[in-house]
């Protein structure tokens, strides 16, 4: 590996650098969503939902709070400080969620579209080095100038091994987190209206 990157030549250390910071995300974002379905309590989101059409919201506040499940939090926020605008409050609960959900997917994007063109200023670098050894050397020694081309090549095959080991994960988070929101969405649309049934049950 150490021969591979001293072929290659200087860049290819952030190439390497892009590759422990794919790794590094991936990881962490694993264990991100184990812990977001692990912490998933699909039985008090339905006792959550029952109490607060019976009109028993601190209840369902309490009971909600007791867990870690994501869509309790988000559901509570909104009922907690409905007299403040449930929809608003609901959807800024949300949005946090979402936003710790992307956490990572700019700097991932970001290194599917850097590390190709590292590669790539790499082998221009390194085919600019080879001429001008052929300008040198001339005819007489065009190994050195072949050995240099190829040398150079070594950036750009790493700089796309990079990018495309980096686009997968990015693409299964990415559409992980656009599942999850519309999910979000969802609930929060059927909460609103179950808000609305308890606050008649308790004027009622």
């Amino acid at each position: 590996m150490y021969e591979i990157i001293q072929k290659g030549g200087l860049l290819m250390w952030p190439l390497l650098a892009c590759s422990f910071v794919t790794v590094a995300i991936v990881i962490e974002r694993a264990i991100f969503w184990l812990r977001v379905a692990m912490a998933k309590n699909q039985k008090q989101i339905n006792r959550t939902f029952e109490l607060t059409e019976q009109g028993s919201f601190e209840t369902a506040i309490d009971e909600a709070r007791q867990t870690r499940c994501m869509t309790c939090r988000i559901l509570t926020m909104g009922l907690a400080h409905r007299n403040y605008g449930l929809t608003a409050n609901l959807e800024t609960a949300a949005g946090v969620e979402i936003a710790a959900m992307k956490r990572g997917l700019s700097l991932l994007d970001t290194i599917i579209t850097l590390a190709p063109l590292l590669g790539i200023l790499g082998t221009v670098s390194g085919i600019i080095v080879s001429f001008d050894l052929l300008g040198d050397s001339g005819i007489e020694d065009p190994k050195a100038v072949t050995e240099g081309i190829a040398q150079a090549l070594l950036t750009t095959a790493a700089g796309l091994t990079v990018a495309i080991i980096t686009l997968l994960p990015h693409n299964a988070l990415v559409n992980k987190v656009e599942t999850v929101t519309h999910y979000l969405e969802k609930m929060c649309s059927c909460y609103a209206v179950t808000v609305q049934k308890g606050e008649e049950t308790r004027g009622a």
